[in-house]
């Protein structure tokens, strides 16, 4: 399929890797942490749209004393006892050479299956990438370099706007804004009103906007739409024909996600390619809408699917299937520098970055700043990336009460 920000995936050079042959010697696992900071302690404000008062990170460091941190999201709020109980005691003395078994088995420890879906895989995904960081760091090799050739260091982004409650000329001038000041060619908008059952998030919003963006921001832009799960497929349908007048790019998750009969019906009535998949946890799940063509345009998110190992099984069919594939990627912080790693070893595809960005001093480097629509990939082993070793002192060990 011929597309202005995806292409089709020729090939994959990523396999399950086997990081045993790295090393003769065991990496084993000896704690595995969940520390928690205020962010006014190290002069961070709260991030929209949640007001984030809370930094959370996942370190972890093997028994000859490498490290690797991730940072989790605001949910961990409510999934830390699935975290602590349930997924971190199952990893501590392990090899992490073997951490591609580990994601398996870990699914069935202590019946974890019964919970399968985001509170658990998100757990998981925190682990996983902790230690990937701390793999690198043992090995010299950057994320992407542990699953493959790394094919390029620079990802070219299209710009997010999670906004719903501005006004259709609020909101074109802000993304306007957004798109200069990062060079960006391509955006997507919110449309409808999230699992609305048909309503829009405000009288006639939806085509006002899509016809504003486009008469405003020019041919030479690419808009896409995102109707999280707004619309039945009638309703859909409809709105895809006004959407496909205006030469949009995608229409993602136009019926509610678990709903592929409606989506799938909404695709195959459209010319309009139709993106989806970011709440989706389920490898059997994801080859449906693939193998159906519920979708035209695969979008798995690296968190809520439980990490780089599984996603990466997902980009595999897909790549058999020639569907296109760009990583749902819409939180900010250290969270876009995992789709940096794993687009790294793909071919080039646009990939989803907030269009708010941080426009305060980091409290990690390198800062991700895009330039002429692309953000670089961070050098250096591991995630690439340097903490203040200050916040980590800062920081508040987590045990099971405290949350």
């Amino acid at each position: 399929m011929d597309h202005p920000l995806f292409s089709t995936i020729p090939y994959l050079n990523t396999c399950e890797p086997n990081w045993s042959n790295l090393s003769s010697q065991p990496i084993k696992i000896a704690s595995i942490e969940v520390l928690r900071i205020k962010r006014r302690r190290i002069g961070l404000p709260f991030i929209f749209p949640r007001n984030n008062e809370e930094l959370y990170l996942i370190r972890t460091r093997s028994t000859d004393g490498a490290m690797g941190i991730s940072v989790a999201h605001e949910r961990i709020k409510h999934f830390y006892p699935i975290l602590q109980q349930l997924v971190i005691p199952y990893f501590i003395g392990k090899d992490i050479r073997n951490i591609v078994s580990l994601i398996d088995e870990v699914y069935v420890f202590r019946s974890n299956y019964k919970l399968s879906g985001l509170a658990l895989w998100c757990c998981v995904a925190w682990v996983e990438i902790s230690l990937l960081d701390l793999l690198g760091k043992v090995f010299n090799k950057s994320v992407g370099e542990l699953f493959g050739k790394v094919v390029q260091d620079q990802i070219p982004i299209y710009l997010s706007s999670l906004r719903r409650d501005t006004t259709p000329e609020e909101e074109v001038d802000w993304v306007g804004q957004r798109l200069a000041e990062t060079g960006a060619t391509a955006v997507k908008f919110k449309i409808g009103g999230r699992m609305s059952h048909d309503a829009d998030a405000m009288p006639k919003r939806t085509e006002q906007l899509v016809a504003l963006a486009r008469n405003t921001l020019g041919d030479s832009v690419s808009i896409g739409v995102d109707g999280n799960g707004s619309y039945s497929a009638q309703k859909a349908v409809e709105i895809g024909k006004m959407l496909e007048d205006y030469g949009i790019s995608f229409f993602e998750e136009p019926c509610p996600f678990d709903e592929f009969d409606l989506t799938e019906k909404v695709a195959h009535s459209l010319a309009l390619p139709i993106a989806g998949g970011e709440q989706e946890t389920s490898l059997a799940r994801f080859k449906q809408m693939i193998h159906r063509q519920i979708v035209d345009i695969l979008q798995p998110d690296l968190i809520y699917n439980g990490g780089f190992i599984r996603t990466f099984r997902v980009v595999q069919v897909a790549a058999q299937a020639k569907m296109p594939v760009t990583l749902h990627n819409a939180r900010l912080g250290i969270d876009p520098i995992y789709m940096l790693h794993f687009a790294s070893c793909l071919p080039r595809n646009h990939q989803e970055y907030n269009a708010r960005m941080e426009k305060i001093p980091s409290w990690f480097t390198p800062s991700l700043i895009p330039k002429n629509g692309l953000l670089r990939v961070p050098r250096g082993p591991g995630l690439g990336i340097e903490i203040d070793p200050g916040i980590l002192r800062k920081a508040r060990k987590l045990a099971i009460q405290a949350i």
